[in-house]
């Protein structure tokens, strides 16, 4: 999944299979507990020593301020989901697993599953497929969700499925779907919820795709940076729902709502209008790989100094901005307007264009979004 530091490992884990998430390869049923796979579960008293500082800390960084998410977070065992993940060293990886005979490196590992960091849980060829987020940044996606009971929750990137429970922990599991890339993922993933007590619906497709056979949707949550929005995902949401997720080095998060009565949309496109502002919190993932959606354009730096490239909110517009507009144009742009921070960027999705914009979606600054380029100002 996805980190706030843009040095730690984020996950692929947007879906690049060719069609649509299927049948769904695990029953979706009712919310588990956590107590019989505490019953089994050598690791769970001292897990739930490192789960209440790790709880702690979320709150101290004012995190959790829902009480029904702090009680996810409380109650969720991250460590089953995590029975091994990889740490960077020198080199390379350093592998730390709860089977490992050493006690010490034993220690390590459970300790580690609750240090508020991302967690590196597939490789293939010395480099990292997937992972599991950062918890501080895993709280304030869900916060910024803003679900309620009886929502129906789409996640584009099952991961390690810690995330789904969580979901189903907060809103029953009934009304929660995952979706991955391939069997590699979603299979784990699938049996470490089972492992949990949680029973969603875990699906194996192109996440760009959506979920057409679970929606609509009242929020989709994505764990994947992505080009643009996939059209789809405004098609499978209700009027009101939330879609959140990586843009550029952010979070974008657009409300859903009715068809315009003067679209001009083409035959085709994607039904609604979505449109919402970035987050203020930095979000730094690995390319969504779904088909539908396309390559990112490359981010130029041409011309730019040294202190330009390594400003964190400069960056941000840079990579929203890439294939658009000139780097030495985009730098003026931000010095002009007062270096403007992620929260006065936003984006649109009417009528088959989109598009991101800087304070009004009708204003002045816009650049198109996907691959008609038709949007922009």
């Amino acid at each position: 999944m996805g980190t706030k530091r843009p040095d730690a490992p984020g996950t692929p884990d947007g879906p690049r299979t060719p069609g649509p998430a299927g049948t769904p390869d695990a029953a979706a049923g009712t919310p588990g507990t956590t107590g019989a796979a505490a019953a089994s579960d050598p690791y769970a008293e001292a897990a739930a020593g490192h789960r209440r500082a790790l709880v702690r800390e979320l709150i101290g960084a004012g995190e959790l301020a829902d009480p029904a998410w702090r009680a996810a977070f409380e109650e969720v065992p991250r460590h089953l989901f995590v029975p091994f993940y990889y740490l960077g060293v020198m080199g390379g990886y350093e592998r730390l697993t709860r089977d490992d005979p050493d006690p010490g490196r034993r220690a390590r590992w459970l300790a580690g599953a609750y240090e508020d960091r991302p967690l590196a849980t597939l490789l293939r060829d010395g480099e990292l497929v997937s992972s599991s987020s950062q918890p501080s940044l895993m709280a304030a996606m869900l916060a910024a969700l803003e679900v309620r009971d009886g929502d129906r929750v789409l996640e584009i990137g099952a991961g390690t499925g810690y995330n789904a429970a969580l979901l189903g922990h907060r809103l029953g599991d009934d009304r929660v779907t995952t979706v991955d890339l391939d069997e590699e993922i979603t299979g784990p993933a699938r049996e470490r919820l089972a492992a949990a007590g949680h029973h969603p619906a875990v699906l194996t497709g192109d996440g760009a795709l959506g979920c057409p056979g679970r929606a609509p949707f009242d929020a989709i949550v994505a764990t994947c940076t992505l080009p643009s929005v996939p059209p789809a995902w405004v098609g499978q949401c209700r009027p009101g729902a939330r879609i959140l997720a990586p843009l550029s080095t952010g979070l974008i998060r657009l409300r859903v709502r009715e068809p315009d009565s003067d679209s001009t949309a083409g035959p085709g496109a994607a039904p609604g209008h979505a449109e919402g502002r970035f987050l203020r919190t930095s979000a730094y993932f690995v390319q969504l790989r779904g088909g539908a959606t396309g390559p990112a354009p490359p981010v130029r730096t041409g011309g730019l100094t040294r202190s330009a490239t390594e400003n964190e909110l400069f960056r941000f517009l840079l990579t929203l901005t890439a294939g658009t507009l000139d780097p030495r144009e985009a730098y003026a742009l931000w010095q002009r307007e007062g270096r403007p921070a992620r929260e006065r960027f936003g984006v649109t999705v009417r009528a088959g264009r989109q598009w991101a914009w800087l304070d009004d979606p009708e204003g002045p600054y816009s650049w198109p979004l996907g691959t008609d380029g038709g949007a922009g100002r």
